[in-house]
Order: C-alpha cells, then structure tokens, then sequence
C-alpha cells in the first residue's frame, strides 16, 4: 500500500479558511489553492483551433434557417452531448434541428457512409454536426461533402496522424489547438462550441435583431456535469468547475425533467447528489439502452421537458439496464470459465478474449471488470456479422490507443479500424485473425513494459487518527468534491478490529469495527466480500455517510479487507 507524499511547500501556502484536514489531501495532490474554486468564471476560454470557422459557419446556418443534424455516439457522453447540442441550437434560434444516433448494430461508431445515408434519406441535413465522435470518420465525411451537406466535428478522441476533411474540427486534442485542458469529454467540447456560439452571435447583435431572447447556457450544465463524468475522464480543475455547476443545478431540482426521473428510478435523492451518483446510477441506465438497442431513448428522455414523459423513457431505461445487468453477469461468468481453463494467474500482460454468443453492447463492461481482477489490459470481442467488434480497457502505464497505433503500424491488416482513449478503445478485426491478434496485443504490451509486470499497489491518504474518522470529516470531503479519475477521493488506512461481521443483500459485508486501541465503534460496508475470520484486519477504506429514515451518520466504506495478527 503506497501513501500520497505531501507537499509541505504547499500545505503552508494555504489560507487558514481551509481545515488542516484538507489542506494535507490537497496539498498531496498538488493542487493550489487557486486551482480549488470551482466559478464559472474560472473556466478556460475557447481557444480552439478552427472555432472561427465553425462559428461562421454556424451562424449561417441560423440566419438562413438550415436544416442541422447533430450525430453523437451511442454511450451516456454522447447522448448528453446531442441534448446540449439540440438544446441549444434551439435557444438561439433554430427551428429545423434534429438528432440521429447511430446504432452500432447497423451503422457502426461515428459518421460512417451507412449514417450519413440514413441521415440524407430522412433528415435532409444541410449541416451535420458530430458530437463524440467523428474525428476517424474519414468515409464518412467524404459521403456528406459530395453530397453538398456541410460538416463540423466536435470530439475529444485522439486523433491519427490524417483528419477528415470536415469544414471544422473543434476537438482539444488536435496539434495544433492552443486549449490548455485536453480532458474534456465529448459534451464538454460540445458546450465549449456553443458558449462561443453564444458569445460570437451577441458580439454581432444576432439575439435582438431577430428578437430572439438571450440564451442562458447554464440551464445545459446539468447534463455536461452527467456525460463528463459518465465518460470518465481526467477531473482537471475546468472539469471539476463543470460538474460542480451542473451538480448544483440538480440538487435545487433546475435540471432535465428526464434527470429527475431516472434518479427517481434510482432511489437517489436530488438534494444530496454526489458526482459518484451520476456514474454508477445515471449513466449506466442511459448506456444500457445503446449497449442493447438505441440510444434515442436516452436523449428523448433527457430532452423533454415533460416529467411525465420522461418518467416513461425512464422505465423503458431502467429495463434495459436489467436485461443489460442479466446479460453481463452471464458473459462475465463465462469470460471467467476460459481464464481459469487457461489457468491464468496474476502476472499476465494480457488478455483477449472472444466468445461468439457474447454481446457486442457489453464487451466493454466485461473487459473493465475483468481489467480490474487482473490488473493488465483486457480486450473482449463480440461476433459482428462477419468480423469481431471489441473493447479494450487499459491500465495507467499502457497508454492503449497508442500502443494500437503501435500494432496497427507493424500488422498493416491486422486491424480494420480502432479508436479511443489512453485506458479505452475500441476496435474491429476479421475473425481468422484472433488469434493472431492476441499474440500480437500480448507481445506489444509486454515489449512496453520492458517485460516487466507493474506492481499494482493502492494509493492512499495514509492514516488517520481516532478523532480524525469523523461524520464532520466526512462531510468536509463531500463539499471539498467533486471526485473522480485525476482528482480520487481520498482512501485512508488503518488496523481495526472487527466487532460484528453479517452478509446483507447475499454478497456485501456489513460490519462494525473500531480502530485498534480506540473505544469508539463505527459501521462499515465492504461490497462483494465474504466474512473474514480474523477478527483484527486491515483496512483500506473511505469516509462516507450514510443517510438511513431521517438519520445521517458516518459509515466507512471498504475498499480492501485484510487479514492480519494483533
């Protein structure tokens, strides 16, 4: 178990209105006090490369009244980003804009020719502009520029060496964008372009010589908060400011009618929301609909601003996340079954697998699971017609769409096309080539690590005194959030003994425990471990609080369980 180091440098830079307790989990971040004030005003400006002529060419399309068609991907990030997009096209005037999400069933990912042909045949677009997706889509952009319809890209993916030949790409990823934060999701981008938009029309007095009240783009920070931190994506201070503004507006209630619903569904109150509530109980019920079916159940739930419509998208949602759940724990069990006839232990640089009965919408919850049990990166296929779809999630020290440019540089038709993230991508290959695949992903990976095996230790916040495992600490850690992926939420360690030990819900232990020496007895939860039979153990585990029939009491979250002497 490794522990953060302090910055004592920068523990004395702060100002005595931040608690001790605090100014020593920043300052382990390295994090000054600057970078904690989540404003508005401290966003960063839109310098991206290409805004301008995005803008021009959106302000067109307003003045003239062209039909624009906003293209996302099929995942919570996209969804959100097509709501925004629509949402605020229409505040700013447009009254012939729509939404079309790819089905990756039929269509595959991005503005492929076969979207692009849907797109023409019921849309009629004159201007299509991506959301999520869009910086690989080469074919696609090509069939949309011969048919006089104009494109502009706004995604966060990395790009290749070669860029579609859209009319503007709004990405922060590209060379030669001056953007100073390159982690914004796929919605973050979106919002960016349409806060300039905003900017650029009021500049020109767009908004009252066409009568047009002005547009207040904060009534969309509700979903930027969702998607960016459903995408999971590196929490810089930009967006940390993003999801804390989008977080506020939720909690008062001024959010997506369709929000309100699915965190009805979800048994989460509006009023105590955390950034944590949004990834495992939002976002995953808005992916299961475009894992196993369509995505536009998502965004029209999201879109509407009828609670009781929404609350019906919802429920046809929260179905599909059964189903979603059900299907997983299956593909899961049998991922499982191949591992162990392979008697694979910890210590592998790899792993793929691929089993023609398992769900293309799912492989990349499977291999993110199977990722966390063995600590090396995970690629899990799926039968896609005649070829193999899959996902890939990675580890800190292998930068996985690099390391797939990588292959695809050496093994030329290896890989039909593949995109992504440093920890995820996803990607396609002809089936006879699995095997082949497999070794060459293995021996990739182990060539980049120098054949070593990265030792997997937790990062923690040390240890914490008796008087320090606190309700009052606990709720300085909320207000102190947002946390997530860059800025974790802090993990404390220590040796307890355990006073009471009983499984709840036929997986999870509930306990109560107490610091060893100490007389003060806390609860405490550790999902998905069975009962310990020593009764001193140490423990990794977070501050927490746990509000139960009007009661709000501390209860230490269990992260790791182990058991040891006195």
């Amino acid at each position: 178990m490794l522990t953060r180091k302090i910055d004592n440098t920068l523990f004395a830079s702060y100002s005595d209105d931040i608690p001790s307790f605090l100014k020593k989990i920043y300052s382990a971040r390295g994090v000054s006090e600057a970078q904690l004030s989540l404003n508005l005003t401290g966003l960063l400006k839109p310098n991206f490369a290409q805004l301008n002529t995005a803008l021009t060419l959106l302000e067109h399309a307003l003045v003239e009244q062209k039909r624009i068609l906003i293209i996302g991907d099929f995942d919570c990030d996209g969804a959100t980003a097509s709501v925004v997009a629509v949402k605020s096209l229409r505040l700013m005037g447009a009254k012939f804009v729509d939404f079309l999400v790819p089905n990756r069933f039929e269509h595959g990912y991005g503005l492929s020719p076969e979207i692009v042909k849907l797109a023409i045949k019921e849309k009629q677009p004159d201007l299509i502009i991506t959301v999520d997706n869009g910086i690989s889509s080469f074919d696609g952009v090509q069939l949309a520029k011969k048919s006089n319809i104009q494109v502009i890209i706004t995604d966060h993916h990395l790009p290749s060496k070669n860029l579609p030949e859209a009319n503007a790409i709004i990405n922060p990823n590209l060379k030669n964008c001056e953007f100073l934060s390159k982690n914004l999701a796929g919605v973050g981008v979106c919002f960016y372009l349409m806060s300039a938009l905003k900017t650029h029309l009021s500049a020109n007095n767009y908004f009252p010589k066409h009568n047009i009240p002005l547009p207040d783009l904060r009534t969309v920070l509700d979903l930027v908060a969702l998607g960016t931190v459903a995408d999971v994506v590196k929490l810089d201070q930009n967006n940390r400011i993003l999801i804390d503004q989008g977080l506020q507006r939720i909690r008062l209630k001024q959010c997506s009618p369709g929000i309100l619903a699915l965190l009805e569904i979800a048994n989460r109150p509006a009023q105590s929301l955390q950034a944590s509530d949004l990834g495992f109980a939002i976002g995953p019920r808005l992916n299961a609909a475009g894992r196993l079916s369509d995505i536009s159940r998502g965004i029209k739930c999201l879109l509407t601003d009828d609670i009781n419509d929404a609350r019906r998208y919802a429920a046809e949602l929260e179905q599909f996340n059964q189903t979603r759940k059900e299907e997983q724990a299956r593909m899961q069990a049998e991922a499982q079954a191949v591992i162990d006839t392979q008697s694979v232990a910890t210590g592998k640089f790899a792993l793929s697998l691929f089993d023609p009965s398992w769900h293309e919408g799912i492989v990349g919850i499977v291999a993110g699971k199977l990722k966390e049990d063995y600590h090396c990166p995970v690629a899990v296929f799926a039968q896609s017609g005649a070829d193999l779809k899959g996902s890939i999630r990675s580890i800190p020290s292998v930068h996985i769409k690099d390391l797939l440019d990588l292959i695809d540089r050496q093994t030329p038709d290896l890989i039909l096309k593949f995109g992504g993230h440093a920890m995820a991508a996803g990607l396609s290959i002809k089936k006879d080539n699995f095997p082949q695949f497999e070794i060459a992903f293995s021996n990739a990976i182990q060539a980049h690590l120098n054949n070593q095996i990265p030792k997997v230790e937790l990062l923690t916040d040390g240890t914490l005194e008796a008087p320090d495992i606190s309700l009052s600490n606990a709720q300085l850690l909320v207000k102190a959030g947002p946390w997530g992926q860059g800025f974790e939420e802090p993990i404390f360690y220590g040796k307890f003994e355990l006073i009471e030990q009983r499984v709840v819900g036929e997986k999870h232990l509930k306990c109560r425990l107490k610091l060893v020496n100490s007389p003060i007895i806390h609860d405490g939860i550790a999902f998905f471990q069975a009962p310990v039979k020593n009764t001193t153990v140490q423990l990794a585990y977070k501050l927490s609080i746990n509000e139960w029939r009007g009661n709000t009491n501390l209860q230490l979250m269990v992260e790791q369980i182990y058991e040891c002497d006195v």
